[in-house]
C-alpha cells in the first residue's frame, strides 16, 4: 500500500485537487483519490506538498523498443519489408525490453505508449499497448494487439516502387488495401463453411479488424491522404484512428462526420519530405476546439520519447487549451489504445501509475520528481542524483 498526500492532483477525468491524497492498495490499483482521504495506520506516505501529481503519461504512436537507441540497423525491427501486406505479424515479437529509452520514458514521465510497427508496408502488422516498465514482454503487456497498422502515401510508394513491385503511386496503395480486406472477407466465407479450413495469420488479423474487435490505425499526413483513408474505412465499416494527420486541420469536417480521432504528430521536426511541410503545433488545438478527439504523439524515434510532455506544452504555445493538452497525453491515448479502463486519468479502480512533478510538466524547468507503476516508486530523482 502507498499514500501520497499534500500534492495538487490533476486527475484528468474530475478537475483538480488542490491538496489530495491518493491511495494505492497492495494489488496496485488506485483505491481513492480526494481530499479527505483516510491514509491507513503503518501506510507508507509520500509527500507531495508543493509539487503536482499526474496519472503516467501516454504515447499512442510509438517505435520504442523496435527501433531501439543506440544500436543501428541491427535493431531496426519495425518493418517487415518483403511484402506490403503484413497483418499477421506482431510487434509484441520484435520489441527490445531493455531498449535504453525505456528509461528516458520512465524518467520523463511517460509509462505507457501504443507500440506499433512501422510505415514502409501498407498493412504493416499489430501493434500492442504497454506499460514500460517490467521485466519481460508479457509483464509489459496491457493490451495486445490494440490497432493494425496501415499506411497511405509516400512511405509504401516509396519502398516498394524502389523494388519495382507494386506499390509504386497512391493509386496502388489504395488498391493494394482493399484488395488485402477483399481476401480476408473471402477467407471469411471459407471459414464458416469449413471452419478446419487452414488458418492464414495474415488473414485472421485483417478480419480482427473487419469484426471492429481492433482499430484500423492509418499513417496519413496530407489531407488527400486521409481522405483515402477514410473513403477505404467506410467502405469496410471498421474501426478507424488516423496516425500523423499533419493536415488534419484540413478535412475536420470529414473526421467530425465519420467520427475519427487522430494521434497527431509529430510535430518537433523539420520538414524531412513533402508530406510534412505543412507540420504545426498549431494542429492539435485546431482539432481539439472543433471536437475531434486528438491525442499528442511523439513517433519516436523522431522524436525522442521523452519529450512527449514538451510537444504538449508546445501546442499549449500555439494555442491549444491546457485541458485538452492534458487530455491529448492521458486520458485520450488511453481511449485510443483501448486501456482506458485502467490508464488515463486518477481514479479509483485504476492502475497505480502515477508520476509527480516539481512543477508543472508544461514549466520547462520541470523535472520528474518520481515515477510509480502499480504502486511502486521506480524513479527517483533524488536517488538518481545521488
Amino acid at each position: 500500500m502507498l499514500a501520497i498526500r499534500g500534492g495538487r492532483l490533476e486527475t484528468v477525468s474530475h478537475g483538480a485537487i488542490a491538496h489530495g491524497t491518493i491511495l494505492i492498495g497492495d494489488d496496485g490499483k488506485i483505491q481513492a483519490v480526494g481530499a479527505d482521504v483516510v491514509i491507513p495506520p503503518h501506510c507508507p506516505v509520500i509527500d507531495a506538498t508543493g509539487q503536482y501529481v499526474f496519472p503516467g503519461f501516454i504515447d499512442s504512436h510509438s517505435h520504442l523498443g523496435v527501433f531501439s537507441d543506440g544500436e543501428g540497423r541491427a535493431a531496426e525491427d519495425g518493418n517487415e519489408l518483403t511484402d506490403p501486406v503484413t497483418p499477421g505479424v506482431r510487434v509484441i515479437d520484435a520489441f527490445n525490453t531493455v531498449d535504453v529509452a525505456l528509461r528516458d520514458a520512465i524518467e520523463g514521465g511517460i509509462t505507457a505508449a501504443w507500440i506499433t510497427p512501422g510505415s514502409g508496408n501498407v498493412i504493416g502488422g499489430q501493434g500492442a499497448t504497454l506499460r514500460l516498465w517490467g521485466r519481460n514482454i508479457d509483464e509489459m503487456v496491457l493490451k495486445a494487439p490494440s490497432g493494425l497498422k496501415s499506411a497511405m502515401g509516400e512511405n509504401p510508394k516509396r519502398v516498394y516502387g524502389d523494388k519495382n513491385k507494386m506499390p509504386s503511386t497512391r493509386l496502388g496503395v489504395a488498391k493494394v488495401m482493399r484488395q488485402a480486406f477483399y481476401d480476408a472477407l473471402a477467407y471469411q466465407q471459407e471459414l464458416d463453411k469449413n471452419p478446419d479450413h487452414r488458418r492464414n495469420l495474415d488473414m485472421d488479423a485483417l478480419i480482427m479488424v473487419l469484426k471492429r474487435e481492433i482499430p484500423l490505425r492509418t499513417h496519413a499526413h496530407t489531407a488527400d491522404d486521409i481522405l483515402t483513408a477514410l473513403r477505404i474505412g467506410r467502405e469496410f465499416g471498421v474501426n478507424q484512428i488516423i496516425e500523423h494527420g499533419t493536415e488534419a486541420y484540413k478535412v475536420v469536417d470529414d473526421l467530425l462526420r465519420y467520427n475519427v480521432p487522430v494521434s497527431c504528430g509529430p510535430a518537433l521536426v523539420a520538414r524531412v519530405k513533402v508530406e510534412v511541410r505543412g507540420r504545426s503545433f498549431k494542429t492539435p488545438g485546431i482539432l481539439a476546439k472543433h471536437g475531434v478527439k486528438v491525442s499528442i504523439i511523439t513517433d519516436h524515434p523522431v522524436v525522442p520519447e521523452q519529450y512527449l510532455v514538451i510537444s504538449a506544452a508546445l501546442a499549449v504555445r500555439e494555442g491549444m487549451d491546457e485541458p485538452d493538452a492534458v487530455r491529448a497525453i492521458t486520458l485520450t491515448p488511453a481511449e485510443l489504445s483501448g486501456v482506458a479502463d485502467r490508464l488515463g486519468s486518477l481514479d479509483p479502480g485504476k492502475d497505480g501509475d502515477v508520476v509527480i512533478w516539481d512543477g508543472h510538466p508544461f514549466e520547462y524547468r520541470s523535472r520528474v520528481a518520481k515515477t510509480i507503476i502499480l504502486g511502486q516508486v521506480v524513479y527517483d530523482a533524488n536517488q538518481a542524483r545521488a
